[in-house]
């Protein structure tokens, strides 16, 4: 077994999330690396993030669902990090593969968690998972979000087109398909290329914001990528417009300029961190149930013409395309804006 041949100490780290989940814990992802060097990274993720996890962290996969158990070769690792979430649920998985050090916010349901920090339920994504090992001397720098970009082929098209995503997990973060249309036809007058691209489900409402546009199905890019290659899309773009989801994480991380559209969460805990001007977000400023079933009232307030304004305002690429696009063997493209 491949577990076997690897003789060093396991570094274990639980974020059984999804995309945009996995890249707001880069940075806290690569000071754990850094400072556990000699071990054995391990993320326990679902097993669609391994090859992104891989480009972006330096971390091998263990599949594995969320809260479920932990697969049975990670028993014993010398250190557990939970940055799944506050526990106790997350906790006691991690108790279950007894580590000899687990590092984990404090939860008075999980007694052995008592030297963890408080956990502050407004502070940023990024930050709360920085913190976290701050608390426990690890120093962890929030504004390492950029990753390489894949070393992928990607259509001509596809270099610096606006890439719109109408899909999200829930209905509560889902932008009408005929408002996402109506931006897609608008840009696509301008002059700009128009791709549209979702996740496994949503070809039929990438298929049916092309139509309302007006565009060709050969503008849908749904369900012909896999996360490397929508990673490889996001950074030949221009430009991408999104709802809150993995895409826009994807566009911070890859510096591609976006404009992001909140609803129920506001962008303080799951926007672009502040002070990176190629990111635009709208919010109406109400709050709600971001699993909810149907698109979130606040949501609903953001109109057409304020994501066509947002994104008339954006900057173009600070690089050119030739250099975003290049392979994830060398140096990540350099910082274009504060951290």
């Amino acid at each position: 077994m491949a577990a076997a041949a690897d003789e060093r100490p396991v570094l274990l780290v639980l974020r059984a999330l999804g995309l945009g989940d996995l890249l707001t814990a880069v940075p806290a992802l690569r000071a754990l690396r850094e400072r556990f060097s000699d071990h054995r990274p391990v993320l326990a993720a679902p097993a669609p993030l391994g090859p992104l996890v891989r480009l972006a962290a330096g971390f091998e996969l263990a599949d594995t669902a969320p809260l479920a158990p932990l697969p049975g070769w990670l028993r014993g690792a010398d250190v557990a990090v939970n940055l799944h979430g506050r526990g106790p649920q997350s906790h006691r998985v991690l108790l279950a593969s007894r580590p000899r050090r687990a590092l984990w916010y404090a939860n008075p349901g999980v007694p052995q968690s008592a030297d963890g920090p408080p956990w502050r339920e407004e502070e940023h994504e990024v930050r709360r998972w920085c913190r976290l090992l701050a608390h426990y001397g690890i120093p962890a720098d929030p504004g390492r979000l950029e990753i390489p970009v894949p070393d992928l082929p990607v259509p001509p098209e596809a270099r610096g087109a606006t890439l719109i995503h109408p899909g999200a997990a829930s209905p509560a973060r889902r932008w009408p398909p005929e408002r996402w249309a109506a931006v897609a036809r608008s840009e696509a007058a301008s002059g700009r290329t128009v791709l549209i691209t979702g996740g496994p489900g949503e070809e039929g409402l990438a298929l049916r914001v092309a139509s309302l546009a007006g565009l060709p199905s050969r503008c849908v890019l749904a369900g012909r990528t896999d996360l490397l290659r929508l990673a490889a899309l996001v950074a030949a773009a221009g430009r991408v417009a999104s709802g809150d989801t993995g895409v826009a994480h994807l566009a911070t991380a890859l510096q591609t300029p976006s404009v992001v559209l909140f609803g129920p969460t506001p962008p303080s805990r799951w926007g672009p961190p502040p002070g990176r001007s190629l990111h635009r977000v709208l919010w109406a400023g109400t709050t709600g149930d971001p699993h909810g079933s149907r698109p979130d009232p606040g949501l609903l307030r953001i109109g057409v013409e304020e994501v066509l304004r947002e994104l008339g305002s954006l900057p173009e690429a600070a690089l050119s395309v030739a250099s975003r696009l290049q392979p994830s063997g060398q140096n990540p493209r350099p910082p274009a804006e504060p951290g």
